[in-house]
């Protein structure tokens, strides 16, 4: 009960908060690119005001200084790779959650995932799909934007599109309809109204599934046309808004990385070749390694005492080709398959899969914030940008699980 009134608080509060003045006193501070001993930051507002050594305020004015000794601050972090409106499946399956949890439970459940990702230190997010609750990311982030509720700045993507028969549920009877996870959309028609419907509704960005485990043996096969995919991003590139494809066949990917998409989820069947080409075109990987394992884990598998299934070996092997051939890496666990609030375990095993702890800060921050095109706001502590920051005990750059020993969250200059 204490937590909600303070929860309360903090939202009565907010206006109150924004005209602020804080100085930030950590030991250290990585401003998104690089680490610095014995900075200060200066907040005013919602603003950053000022970074450096040492920071002196206008005559007469007395900013609230808060002591953070033995921490690191650093940006705001974003997760590239959200389901809100998902739950973990060991919980509830995907087919079930979708079937048979009501639009008002999915909701509920959403801004409880969303507080709980602002408070992990998460400031932003790309949201990647309802996931069949239709066009509710965008009621969530408007709320969120509002003051409504508490949680992180989000870029959503709605429906996101899927070519007809390939997606779920399919778990009953063909002959009954049932409604679908995403939207089906066909031909270079089809995928332009869809696009637009979209837009029209509020999405920030667009997602394809470029492919899906809709074969004869229910493997994974490519699921749009090369031409099909290049009219997505030729419909949605027009209106300013980038693509981001589901892709974990090398068909698949191929054909999303000649269309010109900006990023490409998973890559698990990724060779050296796609990475190269990935590389030259300046298209993003987002590997999504919590994911797997965590589905994996919730079929049996016990992680360091088991042998690595064959999925685990997969992403190992594109994760190491993606970073020999020096792909851009952003960092997203497709939360949702597993706990909201638990976003650092997809940072822990980028380490694991062979990243440097520094570079896995960098690609939750000033990578993503490049990448997604919001550098001129977030992703990095910088004077003019937004006071999204946070501080953790320790020095994540390190030990990246220093990142779960939150000691503060701020965004836009409010003080969770």
């Amino acid at each position: 009960m204490n937590k909600i009134f303070a929860c309360i608080l903090v939202l009565l509060t907010m206006d109150l908060h924004a005209q602020s003045l804080y100085l930030l006193k950590p030991d250290r501070v990585f401003d998104g690119e690089q680490m610095h001993e014995g900075w200060q930051v200066l907040v005013r507002a919602n603003r950053i005001e000022a970074v450096g050594p040492a920071i002196k305020t206008q005559k007469g004015e007395e900013p609230k200084v808060i002591n953070l000794p033995g921490t690191t601050l650093l940006p705001g972090l974003i997760e590239g790779h959200s389901h809100l409106f998902l739950h973990p499946y060991n919980e509830t399956t995907w087919n079930d959650q979708v079937l048979t949890e009501s639009r008002a439970e999915r909701m509920a459940r959403a801004t409880v995932h969303a507080r709980r990702t602002l408070l992990a230190g998460f400031t932003t997010i790309r949201d990647l799909g309802t996931e069949g609750a239709g066009y509710d990311d965008v009621g969530l982030k408007q709320s969120i934007e509002k003051g409504i509720i508490p949680g992180p700045r989000m870029i959503v993507a709605t429906r996101a599109i899927v070519a007809t028969g390939s997606y779920g549920p399919k778990s009953l009877s063909y002959d009954i309809e049932v409604p679908r996870g995403a939207a089906e959309a066909d031909g270079t028609e089809g995928l332009t109204k869809e696009i637009r419907t979209q837009i029209a509704k509020g999405a920030d960005l667009i997602k394809i599934y470029a492919d899906y485990h809709w074969g004869p043996n229910r493997e994974d096969r490519p699921t749009f046309t090369l031409d099909e995919l290049k009219k997505a991003v030729d419909v949605a590139s027009s209106s300013g808004r980038e693509v981001v494809v589901h892709s974990s066949t090398a068909e698949g990917m191929r054909r999303s990385i000649l269309a010109g998409v900006n990023t490409i989820e998973h890559g698990d069947q990724g060779t050296a070749e796609l990475f190269q080409l990935m590389k030259e075109k300046g298209i993003a990987l987002c590997p999504t390694i919590a994911a797997g394992e965590a589905i994996e884990e919730y079929h049996g598998w016990h992680k360091g005492v088991d042998p690595e299934p064959e999925r685990i070996k997969w992403k190992r092997k594109s994760v190491k080709a993606a970073l020999d051939a020096g792909v851009i890496i952003c960092m997203g666990g497709d939360v949702g398959v597993f706990a909201h609030g638990d976003n650092v375990r997809e940072m822990e095993a980028m380490v694991e899969y062979g990243m440097k702890p520094f570079d896995v800060l960098k690609s939750a921050t000033s990578v993503n914030a490049d990448v997604f095109r919001i550098a001129d706001a977030v992703g990095r502590i910088k004077a003019g940008l937004l006071a999204d920051l946070i501080a953790v005990e320790g020095d994540p750059s390190q030990n990246i699980s220093d990142l779960r020993k939150i000691k503060l969250v701020m965004k836009d200059g409010v003080v969770y």
